[in-house]
């Protein structure tokens, strides 16, 4: 697994294999996360990660939200309960020399508690299955972790069922992994 684009292009992460499904660790494919970020910067509404203060729930490596720093991000927050997740996490940080860039907290996302800054970028990459996606949504906008006109990258096996009030900006399938780009009003 690697950045892929920005100027952490190619740096290699921590190699987590085929992931641990114990951990409920599955590394977003390289493929899929350059197409994601393909559409979070070259889409039709434009760059959207640059300048953006990050927010990746249900972690695990933080790829997603590294590459967002590699790309012109300015902050981001990892949120991942797991333990083997949070040294993966704490791992390609250091890997990426991003300490400064970044926040870590070891917690289930529907425990968070309120924010002290909204962010404008969020990753969204749960478990597949398990429909926590949708009630992590309420629990980040009911705390203030997600600003008006913020963008949602959310990542299941399907289709998700999106919560009001969030638009669906873009949604695509790649193999068994659907993006689905959410702006919050």
């Amino acid at each position: 697994m690697r950045i892929v684009g920005g100027r952490w292009r190619g740096k290699k992460l921590a190699d987590v294999g085929d992931g641990d499904a114990k951990a409920h660790l599955r590394p977003t494919t390289d493929r899929v996360r350059e197409n994601l970020f393909n559409l979070l910067t070259n889409g039709r509404a434009g760059d959207l990660v640059t300048g953006t203060r990050v927010l990746d729930v249900f972690a695990g490596t933080g790829a997603l939200g590294l590459e967002a720093l590699s790309r012109g991000a300015v902050q981001a927050t990892f949120v991942d309960n797991g333990r083997a997740a949070r040294t993966l996490l704490r791992e390609n940080i250091a890997l990426c020399a991003a300490q400064g860039l970044t926040k870590v907290f070891r917690k289930d996302v529907h425990q968070i508690g309120p924010a002290r800054d909204a962010c404008d970028l969020i990753f969204l990459d749960p478990p597949y299955g398990k429909s926590l996606g949708e009630s992590a949504l309420t629990v980040l906008s009911d705390n203030g972790w997600i600003a008006p006109g913020a963008t949602v990258a959310w990542e299941e096996a399907h289709a998700p069922i999106v919560p009001a009030p969030f638009q669906v900006l873009d949604q695509r399938s790649y193999g068994q992994t659907t993006l689905t780009i959410l702006r919050h009003p």
